[in-house]
C-alpha cells in the first residue's frame, strides 16, 4: 500500500500552513476543468517571509532553495484548501519559478530546485514537473521568489 501525500509530508516532518488569504482583487487559487491554477505563491511562515531581497547580492543559492520550498508548501497549501484534500491532485503540470536576482545572478534554475525538489519528495512521480526559472528585478514584500503553478486533478476522487 503507498504513502498518501499526507503521509509523505508527515515523513518528511512538513506540516502543511493554513493557505494565505487573498490581499486583493485576485483569487489565491482557480480550477476550470481538469486544471487548478494558483496565484504566485510566497516564501511565507506564520505570516511572515522567510527571507528577503536579491539572490546574488543578499542571499546565496541555498537561502533561495529554501524560500522554493517554502513557496512551493504553500502551493499544496492552496491546493489541499481548494480541493479538500491533496490526493484529489493527479500531477503538478507546471510550475514557474520568479527569482529576485541581482543583475549578474545566474542560477535561478538552481534555486528552482529547491521547489522541484521538494514537490517530487512530497508527491512522487505525481510531483514531476515542467518549470520555468525566471529572474525579475524585485517581487512583491522584496521576496526573493515566488512561485505559481498548474495542476491536474483527479476526477474520479
Amino acid at each position: 500500500m503507498s504513502q498518501t501525500i499526507e503521509q509523505r509530508l508527515a515523513a518528511l516532518g512538513v506540516e502543511l500552513p493554513a493557505a494565505a488569504k487573498s490581499v486583493a482583487n485576485y483569487l489565491p487559487v482557480i480550477g476550470t476543468g481538469r486544471l487548478v491554477l494558483t496565484s504566485g505563491q510566497l516564501p511565507l511562515a506564520d505570516g511572515k517571509l522567510i527571507a528577503t531581497g536579491l539572490l546574488g547580492r543578499d542571499l546565496d543559492v541555498g537561502d533561495g532553495a529554501l524560500a522554493a520550498k517554502q513557496c512551493a508548501l504553500n502551493v499544496l497549501a492552496q491546493a489541499r484548501t481548494y480541493l479538500g484534500s491533496l490526493e484529489r491532485i493527479a500531477r503538478i503540470v507546471k510550475i514557474t519559478v520568479f527569482v529576485a536576482s541581482a543583475p549578474d545572478f545566474t542560477e535561478q534554475h538552481l534555486v528552482a530546485n529547491g521547489a522541484s525538489d521538494f514537490l517530487v519528495d512530497a508527491l512522487g512521480d505525481k510531483g514531476k514537473h515542467a518549470r520555468s526559472a525566471l529572474g525579475v528585478a524585485a517581487l512583491p514584500m522584496n521576496a526573493p521568489v515566488e512561485i505559481e503553478a498548474i495542476l491536474e486533478i483527479d476526477q474520479e476522487q
